[in-house]
């Protein structure tokens, strides 16, 4: 018979080994007692006297968890436990695993069902339109039919059974809004001097209760439309519907937003995004659409770049990190394009989706585009892995998907499928929102970090596996 072998691990140590048919028992004093079956170990929590185990099957005989006696509890197989008295380590191991398991519960319960399949945010009759978000937070507009205009609503995940925080809203309309962190903005319907135009407003919301309302933009004859959000600057579409501008706030004094000119040229600049010092948006200035962008941490002299001028039109752009994309059109219909703007002078175009039918209102986050589709006849949600390079479905019915917004693993849209526009969301999961090329050994979770996270779920498992077969253990 070969020789007994245990691969070297710190704090470990056989005792009263003995060969049996069913496999080596052990006693590890430091985490466990471990039935060796076939190679493959399957750990028993650490017991001590006046403690009972639940009942463990090993190669399918069943081992009785009877009240261990003073001198070890004894299985079906007439063989013996030595149990023992607790000491300060396994006191102090007992106890951090029981902190190790009620952190992972409270965890997940707060990221809002991780892998949580399609739901609807606030379901009603009223027609819900343009989704943004942000972390927890998602905002978008509804027409209130009640009142006959839009008003922006809020709703916060981490109150799942109840995600509806504020609504904000007067007897004009309220439309478009953004969202970065605790603030909201949107362009707001506001009647001055005998007439009313579009300006932008905003709210700070950590009073759910009672969002603080502010001016973005003073009164100006000028329509101010399509804001966007990013960190404490502001960015919309500024000017008469013939010659639209970029325009931007800074909003670090919630009471004094410090306005200034993104991008002021000829012809029309509109549908802007911001990722931190970074504004993209669509450019007229050459005849059709294009994607320009600008480097806003000088205020006062933006450093404007081009981030693709090819022929026919591009639009819609969106921008995380050093990665724009855009909807465009340079084959007859609309594509998903993208860029590496990491060098401004010499951005790199790549092609996201390009298939024969029309892909457009493209967004990202992090590593992850997202885009609506009709390749299957109806619009669809769709999306892309930067890391991976693969391609992704993320809604399939007869309805329409349209408009999605991603933040983190979260992606929202509106959704046709209950007559009505609704906003509707998931939580993404699985090698689909992988931030690694391949998985890193300890990673449990798939977030390519070896972290706290990991080892509660590890913790977790170690305690579900003296509930279930042992089948159920076999992974470790």
């Amino acid at each position: 018979m070969k020789p007994l072998t245990l691969k070297k691990k710190s704090n470990i140590r056989l005792q009263n080994a003995k060969l049996r048919s069913s496999g080596l028992l052990t006693e590890n004093y430091r985490s466990a007692i471990h039935v060796f079956s076939q190679g493959r170990a399957i750990p028993i929590p650490i017991m001590t006297i006046g403690m009972r185990l639940p009942p463990n099957r090993i190669d399918g005989k069943r081992v009785a968890a009877s009240k261990p006696q003073a001198l070890g509890m004894v299985a079906n197989d007439k063989l013996r436990l030595n149990t023992y008295s607790a000491t300060m380590n396994s006191l102090i191991l007992i106890f951090l695993t029981c902190l190790f398991f009620f952190w992972m519960l409270s965890t997940n319960s707060a990221e809002a069902g991780e892998g949580r399949g399609e739901f609807a945010v606030w379901p009603t009759t009223d027609d819900q339109e343009a989704p943004d978000i942000d972390g927890d937070i998602i905002v978008w507009q509804q027409f209130v039919e009640e009142y006959q205009d839009y008003d922006i609503y809020v709703a916060d995940m981490n109150n799942p059974d109840d995600p509806l925080a504020a609504v904000i809203g007067d007897a004009n309309d309220q439309m478009n809004p953004a969202v970065f962190e605790n603030i909201v903005v949107w362009q707001d319907y506001v009647f001055w001097d005998g007439s009313g135009d579009w300006d932008i407003r905003g709210a700070e919301i950590s009073d759910r209760n009672e969002p603080w309302i502010f001016a973005v933009t003073d009164l100006a004859e000028n329509d101010e439309q399509e804001p966007a959000i990013h960190g404490n600057i502001v960015v919309w579409q500024d000017g008469p519907e013939a010659d639209y501008d970029i325009y931007g706030a800074d909003i670090t004094d919630l009471l004094s937003p410090e306005e200034f000119a993104v991008a002021n040229f000829e012809f029309d600049q509109q549908r802007p995004a911001v990722y931190r010092t970074t504004v993209v948006w669509q450019d007229m200035y050459f005849g059709d659409w294009d994607i320009l962008g600008a480097d806003i941490w000088m205020r006062n002299k933006p450093a404007d770049f081009g981030v693709t001028l090819a022929e026919f039109d591009q639009q819609r752009p969106a921008v995380w990190g050093d990665t724009v994309v855009w909807a465009d059109n340079y084959f007859g219909d609309m594509d998903i394009y993208a860029a590496d703007i990491s060098d401004p002078n010499n951005p790199v175009e790549f092609v996201i989706a390009a298939s024969e039918a029309e892909q457009t209102n493209p967004d990202i986050d992090r590593n992850i585009v997202v885009w609506e589709d009709n390749r299957n006849g109806d619009w669809d949600i769709y999306g892309y892995n930067l890391t991976t390079r693969r391609e992704f479905q993320i809604t399939d019915n007869p309805y329409d998907q349209t408009n999605p917004a991603i933040s983190g693993n979260t992606v929202v849209w509106e959704d046709s499928r209950n007559g009505n526009l609704q906003i509707y969301a998931i939580v993404l999961d699985g090698p689909e929102v992988a931030r690694c090329t391949s998985k890193l050994s300890g990673d449990v979770n798939g977030d390519c970090k070896v972290d706290f996270d990991d080892q509660a779920i590890i913790l977790s498992q170690w305690l579900e596996c003296n509930l279930e077969p042992k089948e159920a253990c076999l992974s470790f």
